[in-house]
């Protein structure tokens, strides 16, 4: 009877059905079949994987197959999103819109469909400057030529009647003689073996440079210094002469040079906004009548596409071809 009691306390602490009528053998069963099914619903828990000291088991190569892995996953993405179309939240404003508070004031005094005459479009450069300080008027003009055709490549030089406002530093290199004839005639620096020593400790410090005929030679080996900053003495720009004195009052007049470039267009500032519609004008004119001269024999058509004046950093105003 004790043995009966004990499986029946055993059997009360499993929830088993069975009362003091079962016999031993059937508590026994029961408790049998009850211990064995708890054992097989027992969950294993996981192991940890095996990690190896070396190889693709190893700590470092799972590492590097996750990264793998996520790389190859961002590549899948990117391709995606550049397979959508994108779509611009803000439409891309117009240059005007992106331009200053100043200049768009100033701008809409100009008819950009009109055509003005060159007193006009000088008046009008004058009130659209933008700027505070005394701004170059600036005349564009663009040529119906082929800068590549040796007759078409316009370039020349000319005193502007009225200056071009600007202090110009004049040095001359020439012998003793012609140097005390260059100083009297006001030019900045005059010499020959100083002014080369001055170059070759890279002291640059005027604007233009004219030489006489019989120094160009001692000059050739200082064209790299003096080419790329437009100092260096040519003919065709009257920088080339003997008569040194001629050149120097016309270099301090305002003698300016021109020339197209690769699109055929000439560039030129004729004047300060200072000094006033009738100046520039005279000065407009003067550039006008030396283009003109300058038109090539092979053009048959027309000679000027279009002109156009601005201050700096103000509007552009066209200007009719007529003037021209």
């Amino acid at each position: 009877m004790a043995k009966k009691a004990d499986l029946l306390e055993k059997a009360k602490e499993l929830n088993l059905d069975v009362t003091e009528k079962n016999t031993i053998a059937d508590i026994e069963n029961a408790i049998a079949n009850a211990t064995k099914t708890n054992s097989n619903n027992e969950v294993e828990e996981p192991q940890e994987p095996t990690v190896a000291k070396a190889g693709k088991r190893s700590a470092k190569a799972k590492k590097e197959a996750e990264e793998l892995a996520a790389k190859e996953a961002r590549k899948e993405a990117k391709a995606d999103s550049a397979e959508s179309p994108v779509i611009k939240k803000n439409p891309t404003r117009s240059r005007l819109e992106r331009a200053g508070k100043k200049y768009r004031e100033v701008a809409k005094l100009v008819n950009k469909e009109q055509e003005y005459s060159i007193k006009d479009a000088l008046e009008l450069a004058i009130k659209t400057s933008p700027v505070k300080f005394d701004a170059t008027v600036e005349l564009h003009i663009n040529l119906n030529v082929d800068p590549r055709q040796a007759d078409q490549n316009i370039r020349d030089n000319l005193v502007l009647p009225s200056g071009t406002g600007k202090t110009v530093r004049v040095a001359v290199f020439a012998e003793e003689d012609d140097a005390k004839v260059a100083k009297s005639a006001g030019a900045d620096i005059a010499g020959n073996e100083e002014l080369l020593k001055q170059i070759d400790k890279g002291i640059i410090d005027f604007d233009i440079l004219i030489a006489t005929p019989a120094m160009m030679p001692k000059l050739g080996k200082y064209a790299r210094t003096l080419g790329p900053k437009g100092l260096m003495p040519n003919p065709k720009s009257g920088t080339v002469t003997a008569d040194v004195t001629k050149a120097v009052q016309q270099a301090k007049a305002g003698r300016v040079e021109y020339r197209v470039d690769s699109t055929g267009i000439v560039h030129l500032g004729v004047g300060k906004i200072s000094f006033g519609t009738d100046k520039l004008l005279a000065n407009a004119q003067a550039v006008f009548a030396s283009v003109k001269n300058n038109k090539p024999s092979s053009i048959k058509g027309s000679y000027v596409k279009a002109i156009t004046i601005s201050s700096t950093m103000g509007p552009g105003i066209k200007v009719q071809v007529t003037e021209l």
